[in-house]
């Protein structure tokens, strides 16, 4: 009798354990992560879009592409943004691929990208910085 109740102990415990995993899996898809993308100057005051459109035209500068979860949708050109995000370089198409973003071109201000939790790196808060052209 005692083996039964053990093995009733474990499969309880085994569909607890499943339940939480699950849960954690659901979390993970949250809207809490989604990132929010801006284009900034190096004090983190966001610019125009254009900016940080890598078309080639030679404009450069030293442009960021700022993101968090914590961001706001519909900031405009002028805002500082909050303390507590990251940034990568404007041109910089290997991070702008991994955040689900255009490896090139134009990505307007206050895109909203989600699911990329854990998409390789977080990028630096310093950035990269770029001169362009």
């Amino acid at each position: 009798m005692t083996g039964r109740r053990r093995n009733t102990a474990r499969v309880v415990l085994g569909a607890a354990f499943l339940g939480l995993a699950a849960g954690g899996t659901a979390a993970c898809d949250s809207a809490d992560d989604d990132h929010t993308f801006y284009c900034v100057d190096q004090n983190d005051t966001i610019v125009n879009e254009d900016d940080c459109d890598d078309d080639g035209d030679g404009r450069g500068g030293f442009f960021f592409w700022a993101h968090s979860p914590r961001y706001k949708k519909g900031l405009k050109p002028g805002a500082k943004l909050p303390a507590g995000g990251s940034k990568f370089a404007y041109n910089d198409a290997a991070q702008r691929t991994t955040w689900g973003l255009p490896a090139t071109g134009r990505v307007s201000n206050g895109t909203v990208k989600s699911s990329v939790v854990g998409k390789g790196g977080s990028g630096s808060s310093g950035g990269s910085k770029s001169s362009g052209g």
